[in-house]
């Protein structure tokens, strides 16, 4: 078995990706995306999570995040459970949704190539965890994130992506709170 994308370090900070199956376009709309950053403000007051960098993708998301209470692995479980039965509740019952039938549809039939999943899949199983090691490490995940929606062509300027902390480090907080304190690692000069 591998070692690679693991979280050794219970207290590490990681840099984390995960996915929508078949990189299915999910986060384009409001109501999902605000299941995403209620979540994450969730885990921050109620479950120890620290997070330093996100940015919300239309297919994936990004994270530079730490778990103060030391399970790294067992806080991006309950994330990634809890958003995938919220934002799947939110498909069915979205009267607006036009590509209802063809997701519920996908996301079943990646539930069925899996044999440890009742109905639907949401996310991919796999989370690439990356132990952030220094300061230059993390300053290449942080703009790596910042400038994801800039890459993919959405925006021009990595702060005109809305659910991006690329806004949080130009003192605007008011999709996400993130932790700004402390990311920067006490390492011998």
């Amino acid at each position: 078995m591998s070692r690679k994308y693991k979280f050794h370090n219970k207290s590490g900070l990681y840099f984390v990706s995960f996915a929508i199956v078949y990189w299915i376009d999910v986060f384009t709309r409001e109501r999902y995306l605000s299941i995403l950053s209620a979540s994450i403000g969730h885990c921050r007051k109620k479950k120890g999570m620290e997070i330093y960098a996100y940015c919300f993708m239309p297919s994936h998301i990004h994270l530079v995040f730490r778990s103060a209470n030391e399970d790294p692995s067992g806080l991006i479980r309950d994330f990634k459970k809890y958003t995938a039965k919220k934002v799947l509740k939110a498909i069915q019952d979205n009267p607006q949704e036009s590509r209802k039938e063809w997701l519920l549809w996908m996301f079943e039939k990646a539930g069925k190539e899996k044999g440890n999943i009742n109905k639907y899949q949401f996310w991919q199983h796999h989370n690439k965890p990356i132990e952030l090691w220094s300061n230059k490490v993390i300053q290449q995940k942080i703009d790596y994130i910042h400038n994801n929606p800039v890459m993919s062509g959405f925006v021009v300027e990595s702060v005109d992506w809305k659910y991006s902390s690329a806004r949080n480090y130009q003192d605007d907080q008011t999709v996400l709170e993130i932790d700004n304190e402390g990311i920067l690692l006490d390492l011998p000069k």
